[in-house]
């Protein structure tokens, strides 16, 4: 079904040549920044958002719009939210704004031949990794979780595949130690925005001679789910740190404590890599106010944030004052099984 917001009809205003014309096409927080950066400029005019219809969330499955949406009726924007991108009576509709540009980022689905045909000029798509790596839905993620030095932003023209169209333009950002799924997510949404509103007038205007990935390097970052995040101590400390930092805020880093009548599930927030500290995978070697240090495959970490299922987040001293952690039990190997 097609729901167009803000107008019963859609009427296309007459052409104004001095600006080009944009369908903006995205769902998640990540687009935000893309789509206001598109707003603040003169010489666009964004005619129409398409974004997922609203999703039933929380506790009473309320339906809830997306940030996109959001963000785009509070600038007065037309929306339209088909469930799916393929739907014939969307794609007419989408052509009905004449649009010389479709940008699209983080939008959720794979658009058929006839969008991508659509625009005068062509489809643009905001990607946050250096392309070819990391094609796909979790590529901040996946760049944490794989301990890599750097990722960064690629302004693509779309084609039929999944991330595989032309790079028009890259930007690149260090990944720090400091850095979670959160940081290096809202640092990447502003380096996207950016790059976008630079590369996009040269490419209207034809100066940006679209340069084919190469085929060397290319790498798929899947869909992270709940699972994901539950750790493995028999992985090096190093790669559970990694995760941890990666799955901040979602699907967050947890393990199951040994408590009764069953085991209490803990989210881990923040920990550090213990060098010189080592025991069999998921044993308790320390627990004291500095952190409660676990033993992994190689070396052990030390958490120092965590949270007690349905509690509120915890420094390892808040949480001993409240939780007995003996020293020499077992939080559990893990035994988790993963692709990638």
């Amino acid at each position: 079904m097609l729901r167009l917001l803000t107008s019963a009809a859609t009427i296309v205003k007459p052409r104004d040549m001095s600006t080009h014309r944009i369908i903006f096409m995205g769902t998640a927080e990540l687009a935000c920044a893309s789509l206001e950066a598109l707003t603040r400029e003169a010489a666009f005019e964004v005619v129409g958002v398409v974004t997922q219809p609203d999703r039933p969330k929380g506790r009473d499955l309320k339906l809830q719009p997306s940030p996109v949406k959001q963000f785009a009726l509070s600038k007065g924007l037309k929306v339209l939210q088909p469930e799916r991108a393929r739907n014939e009576a969307f794609i007419q509709e989408l052509k009905t704004f004449e649009p010389d540009v479709i940008v699209v980022a983080a939008y959720g689905q794979i658009l058929p031949p006839a969008i991508l045909e659509t625009p005068r000029i062509g489809c643009v798509n905001v990607h946050t990794s250096l392309l070819p790596k990391y094609r796909g839905a979790a590529p901040i993620q996946w760049a944490i979780l794989n301990d890599e030095a750097e990722t960064g932003v690629t302004i693509m023209k779309m084609d039929a595949g999944m991330d595989t169209g032309a790079i028009l333009a890259q930007a690149s950002t260090p990944i720090n130690r400091e850095d979670t799924g959160q940081t290096l997510h809202d640092r990447l949404a502003k380096i996207g925005a950016q790059l976008l509103v630079e590369t996009l007038p040269d490419f209207i205007a034809g100066k940006i001679v679209p340069r084919p990935q190469p085929a060397e390097g290319a790498s798929y970052a899947r869909k992270i789910t709940k699972e994901d995040g539950h750790l493995d101590w028999s992985q090096p400390a190093r790669a559970i740190w990694n995760r941890i930092r990666a799955f901040t805020p979602w699907p967050g880093a947890f393990v199951f404590q040994p408590a009764t009548p069953k085991p209490r599930l803990l989210k881990i927030w923040q920990a550090e890599i213990e060098e010189h500290l080592t025991g069999p995978p998921g044993q308790v070697l320390a627990a004291d106010k500095s952190g409660i240090v676990i033993a992994c495959a190689q070396q052990a970490l030390r958490v120092l944030l965590l949270q007690p299922e349905g509690g509120r987040r915890l420094t390892a001293q808040e949480f001993l004052a409240g939780h007995s952690v003996a020293v020499g039990t077992n939080w559990g190997t893990g035994c988790v099984k993963r692709d990638g």
